[in-house]
């Protein structure tokens, strides 16, 4: 079996899109599924105009040549950046089944970073995942919120999360906390569309620490002196910084899910956000967090949930089972092999 993943993220960028596909192909290889990935380092690249991280594929005409050498039996397109296009554009052309998932607000983050009209980025999603036998969504609340702006074929896939990396057994901190010097964490991007400024600006006693890095960084570090910026960790170190919180904040409004929750609460640390699409799916109120529309009082009330309740939660949330959702809805790539010449091109 010959898996096809077409993407714009992939390693070394540091986001939830790359570690669902990277955990979902693992999952998948030890099932005995071969996979080719074909994201940016296939392709000449330029970065992002102001988001050096991300790297955009220039000569993306060569899809053509790299499926055609690989042949595969399903096809997945995770994004739909410029190679998520020129694949799109050459699957249908030649009539070839495939899947595809939506991973985040793209229309808010476009129109937050350049001003595009919101009901353009709707258009374009619906045009791009109609032609998928099935778009796979992080949440149930995304599903009802993109199929009330007319997307279809929507399946709920899920997050994950590694339980034996991130782990409360890390934390090493002396009751903080109780003192009235709580520990305030944010981890990810750090870029206008994750409203970091929410967090930052927050009275509240204690250290607000940032992990992680992005276009939005020296502006806000220059205006939040106070706050421990981090920079990029991972692995243990990334590990402990989750465990020796107090309260993890995600300050986000337009995330479909947010991995790093999963993360904080496997660690044992509670979070605090908004009543938005992602927080309602993960936080339960008063058990492994708080959501409120005033994210001071979300964050007094994650203060006082008890840690054990996020590391149970988080145990029931593997990527074993993002896996499965993923593979269910894997299609042939040819239906009737009669109308398909593998001699054709591009």
């Amino acid at each position: 079996m010959k898996l096809l993943l077409v993407t714009d993220a992939w390693s070394p960028q540091v986001n939830g899109v790359v570690t669902t596909l990277e955990h979902v192909t693992d999952d998948l290889r030890q099932q005995g599924y071969q996979i080719r990935v074909i994201e940016p380092s296939d392709f000449v690249t330029m970065a992002l105009p102001n988001y050096a991280e991300i790297p955009l594929a220039l000569n993306v005409w060569k899809f053509g040549e790299l499926y055609q050498d690989y042949a595969p039996d399903f096809v997945h397109i995770a994004t739909e950046g410029p190679i998520g296009l020129a694949a799109r554009r050459y699957l249908t052309q030649h009539g070839l089944q495939f899947s595809s998932s939506l991973h985040t607000k793209f229309p808010e983050y476009i129109n937050q970073r350049t001003g595009v009209p919101v009901a353009w980025g709707y258009r374009f999603l619906k045009w791009f995942h109609r032609a998928s036998s099935a778009t796979l969504v992080t949440t149930e609340s995304m599903r009802d919120y993109l199929t009330d702006r007319g997307l279809k074929n929507l399946v709920v896939w899920g997050r994950g999360v590694d339980t034996k990396m991130f782990h409360p057994g890390l934390r090493e901190v002396d009751g903080r906390e109780v003192a009235g010097n709580p520990t305030l964490l944010y981890v990810g991007r750090v870029a206008v569309e994750k409203n970091i400024e929410a967090f930052l600006s927050l009275d509240l006693p204690g250290t607000k620490v940032v992990v992680g890095d992005g276009p939005a960084r020296p502006g806000l570090e220059k205006r939040f002196p106070d706050a421990v910026w981090a920079g990029y960790q991972r692995g243990k170190d990334l590990a402990k910084y989750y465990a020796d919180a107090d309260v993890f904040v995600f300050p986000s409004k337009t995330d479909t899910f947010g991995i790093v929750m999963l993360e904080a609460m496997a660690a044992g640390t509670p979070v605090a956000g908004y009543p938005v699409t992602g927080p309602l799916d993960v936080v339960q109120e008063g058990i492994t967090g708080s959501l409120h529309d005033d994210l001071e009082q979300a964050v007094r009330r994650a203060l006082t949930t008890p840690r054990s309740a996020c590391r149970t939660y988080a145990e029931s949330q593997s990527w074993e089972r993002v896996a499965q959702a993923f593979q269910r809805e894997l299609v042939p790539v040819v239906p009737d092999n009669s109308h398909w010449n593998a001699a054709d091109s591009a």
